[in-house]
């Protein structure tokens, strides 16, 4: 894999304020309860179902939907001391790793290489002309066609023969199953392979039991890189078919005997839960939708929770904390904007913020030739001193 982090030179908000497209969330977040969309939750009750008529004579009652959860809360906590130093702007870059690289993107649509495959997606963000010929790209394996919104649904049209859901695929030496969906997402989100070789790093370097919370987890392939590196981890997820699909990861991975925790709950229920219990985490992996949906219908909005979630997270990292990664999709908003709230989380707590950017660099046919830098998301990261 090749990956770089680089510090840019500060500059005002206003230049590095990056408005980004709408994303269902990582899995769209229109109903999150699709493994292929990546799954949903949060911890607001939803909005009450409107009053039914009563039903006519001799008429059979339409039952009820089920009510949504009340939804679990507590106060922010007062935070006090100075916030922590910043280190912004960082971009953080991939060009790939195993079996995935950017091949080329532009006209509002990038050309991947997953494993065997050559896939064509929607991307509203190459706002560029591609570099390659037209034929190239046509003679990808699949196309995603449908909905060209991020959350919206659509279908695969394979240009040369049908391919079948799933095939193997290998990133940071750790196998699982690429899928097509109906999200146009395939079970990965490779701009985090350099979220990911970070911690496996750190947990390598840790030479200690290192507890790892992967909240959001989609299909589990950070958490089996931790467990792969030697960390104990746990894996929240709202989607019963995310679930699923991240035991069938674990089996291909070989990781059956790995000491994965696989929850499927509401991702705020379960921190509340845990902060009660007084639990702790050296690593806390934080990657929220936009909007979405717990399973007993518990609404998430970013904007309104987000806060809120950070500050459990803090309370959940044990004192030999080793790091607090959050990302953020589809968000209107500066990096700035989730930057400054982990400083005011982690305030009295040292250490440092380092934010940014995460892109990807498109790496040509052969997987060695870079081109243009796509940008992916929005990351915010507190590390100890």
């Amino acid at each position: 894999m090749t990956s770089k982090c680089y510090l840019l030179p500060q500059v005002s908000k206003s230049k590095r304020i990056n408005v980004l497209k709408n994303k269902e969330r990582r899995p769209g977040e229109k109903n999150r309860s699709e493994a292929g969309n990546r799954s949903s939750r949060g911890h607001a009750t939803a909005k009450p179902a409107a009053v039914r008529q009563a039903p006519r004579p001799r008429e059979r009652a339409a039952k009820p939907a089920p009510a949504a959860a009340p939804a679990e809360t507590r106060p922010l906590l007062p935070r006090s001391g100075e916030r922590p130093p910043e280190r912004v702007p960082i971009i953080l870059e991939s060009s790939g790793a195993g079996d995935f690289h950017l091949i080329d993107s532009g006209n509002g649509l990038k050309l991947e290489q997953y494993g065997p495959y050559r896939i064509v997606r929607p991307e509203a963000q190459a706002l560029w002309q591609p570099s390659l010929p037209a034929h190239l790209w046509e003679k990808a394996d699949a196309l995603f066609t449908g909905d060209t919104d991020e959350d919206g649904m659509g279908r695969w049209r394979f240009t040369k023969e049908a391919l079948g859901e799933t095939w193997p695929l290998s990133l940071l030496g750790t196998d699982f199953l690429g899928r097509f969906t109906s999200f146009r997402h395939v079970g990965v989100f490779p701009e985090q392979i350099v979220h990911w070789e970070w911690m496996k790093n750190r947990i390598e370097e840790a030479k200690r039991p290192v507890k790892v919370l992967n909240l959001f987890g989609y299909t589990g392939v950070a958490s089996l890189v931790a467990a792969a590196a030697g960390a104990e981890v746990t894996h929240v997820d709202a989607s019963k078919k995310a679930i699923g699909w991240a035991r069938e990861n674990q089996s291909l991975a070989r990781l059956d005997k790995a000491p994965i925790r696989w929850i499927c709950e509401d991702a705020m229920k379960f921190i509340l839960r845990e902060e009660r219990r007084g639990n702790r985490y050296d690593i806390i992996l934080t990657d929220p939708p936009k909007f979405g949906r717990g399973p007993n219908g518990e609404v998430w909005q970013l904007f309104d929770h987000l806060p809120l979630m950070l500050d459990i997270c803090r309370e959940l990292l044990s004192p030999k904390a080793i790091g607090l990664v959050l990302t953020a999709y589809s968000i209107r908003a500066s990096f700035y904007s989730i930057h400054e709230l982990m400083r005011e989380t982690m305030r009295g707590a040292g250490g440092a913020v380092e934010s940014g950017e995460l892109v990807i660099r498109e790496a040509g046919l052969d997987g060695k030739t870079p081109g243009r830098a796509l940008s992916t998301s929005l990351f915010s990261r507190w590390v100890p001193a």
